[in-house]
């Protein structure tokens, strides 16, 4: 039996949109300009962009037709029900809520169920929700086990929650706690997943309580698929079996549905209670817009519809776990250090062994990014200080739990040779990593500073 060893895109390609080729010298220049925030530099003058996996997806030909059905009708309009329809079925869910992305919908949320005095733990918080919780008043917690703050562990399910130590930290301050986030697959700790077993001890655990288990579900088909692979028991269950079960747990959900729903834009709130229903559609009412199209176009919503029915396919599934580890698994082998094992949506470079020589201080993820985008135009996202630190008030950082850099690989949109090409980036970078050291922040606002930030090298020129 033929047994292929190369990785084939399950889709063929329809429509083509050229890739922006410029010199070093352009790149160094542009990079200049933006104070050497790789989030200032113009998207047309960016080769690969690994950035994120947040609305770059390639939209289907199905998503494509669905556009052309969509109802832009105020109130009522067909594209929410058939919107309302595929998310009912698939959360089990009584109230969907759309909004425009799902930072939205963490606003919303924690508008109502935040406050003063509050704490929200998680296994970890990104950083949008974070922001959200925190703008609410509250507190932001985290909870992942010891393994998730260990680039070099690997453990097939490094984004569970420790509920032991959570156990003992709900002990004292349940009371405080409006509800518990999960984050599906766990974006900060290197897009690791949760595994259905961990769920099941959360939901009891919090049970014991009464305390709401919201799951954040970005990523909920990637997760599926890791506990169809790798969690003993489930690899005869569908990606949408699995997935089910996992929003059976949930008192709610929310998501960006620009990761698995395959969007450019869009996201929900899906809520079984009533009284909190309620609540959060008067706020939709007051910043989003109504009920049935929450801040989208009609359009959008039936593209999202067929999107979030696409992504449980199991052969783009198994195509697009299979694509990711491949760029990892080749730069394991280079030597490049690498958060372990490879994760679903993106490769993790673990900054500080990258550059053992750069202080978290000095923002090691950073100036590998940097190195990244002059070298060969590849753009990518520091996961560490910058966005997860803080300027403390003698102008020193307090660092994040680990220094990464994120390569977040769009859906359907770069092919095998797009990879080979970053892998040979990566590889360069890497061989050159000697002459290399910090940054520092020249300016910075008073929240989520990583997007608006400027930068400034220390003891070095990355353009040279």
């Amino acid at each position: 039996m033929f047994q292929p060893k190369t990785i084939i895109e399950p889709f063929r390609v329809k429509v083509v949109e050229p890739l922006p080729l410029l010199d070093r010298v352009d790149r160094a220049e542009a990079l200049q300009k933006a104070d050497f925030n790789l989030f200032s530099v113009p998207a047309e003058k960016v080769t690969v962009d690994l950035m994120t996996d947040s609305g770059t997806s390639a939209m289907s030909q199905e998503q494509w037709a669905a556009i052309m059905r969509g109802d832009e009708s105020y109130a009522g309009a067909r594209s929410f029900f058939r919107f309302q329809k595929v998310l009912q079925n698939l959360t089990g869910m009584t109230h969907i809520i759309p909004t425009h992305q799902g930072r939205a919908a963490e606003r919303i949320l924690f508008h109502v169920a935040g406050g003063e005095g509050k704490k929200v733990p998680s296994n970890t918080h990104f950083d949008t929700t974070r922001a959200n919780v925190e703008n609410s008043g509250a507190e932001a917690l985290d909870f992942v086990i010891p393994e998730g703050l260990d680039p070099q562990s690997i453990h097939p399910f490094k984004g569970n929650v420790d509920l032991v130590r959570l156990e003992q930290w709900l002990e004292v301050n349940h009371d405080d706690v409006p509800l518990f986030v999960l984050t599906v697959t766990n974006n900060s700790g290197g897009g690791q997943p949760v595994s259905l077993e961990n769920m099941h001890g959360l939901k009891a655990l919090l049970q014991k309580w009464e305390i709401p288990f919201f799951l954040d579900c970005a990523r909920f088909a990637e997760n599926a698929w890791f506990i169809h692979l790798r969690e003993p028991g489930q690899g005869s269950r569908s990606p949408r079996e699995i997935s089910q079960e996992m929003f059976s747990l949930c008192d709610g959900a929310m998501m960006s549905a620009k990761k698995d729903g395959f969007g450019n834009i869009g996201g929900f709130l899906a809520l079984k209670h009533d009284k909190w229903a309620m609540e959060c559609r008067n706020m939709l009412i007051l910043t989003e817009g109504f009920p049935t199209y929450g801040g989208l176009a009609g359009r959008d919503l039936d593209a999202l519809a067929v999107g979030l029915e696409e992504v449980l396919d199991e052969r783009y599934l198994a195509y697009r776990i299979a694509s990711t580890e491949y760029v990892w698994r080749k730069l394991d082998e280079i030597g490049v250090p690498l958060l372990g094992p490879a994760g679903g949506h993106a490769i993790y470079l673990d900054g500080r062994r990258f550059l053992p020589a750069v202080p978290p201080g000095e923002f090691p993820g950073q100036s590998i990014s940097v190195a990244l985008y002059v070298e060969a135009g590849v753009r990518t996202c520091e996961i560490g200080t910058v966005m997860f630190g803080k300027t403390l008030p003698d102008g020193s950082q307090k660092p994040a739990d680990m220094d990464l850099v994120r390569m977040a690989i769009p859906r359907r949109v770069y092919t095998q040779s797009h990879m080979d090409y970053v892998i040979e980036a990566v590889a360069y970078v890497w061989e050159g990593r000697h002459s290399m050291k910090g940054m520092k922040i020249r300016n910075e606002p008073p929240a989520l500073r990583h997007f608006t930030c400027g930068f400034e090298p220390v003891g070095w020129n990355p353009l040279a």
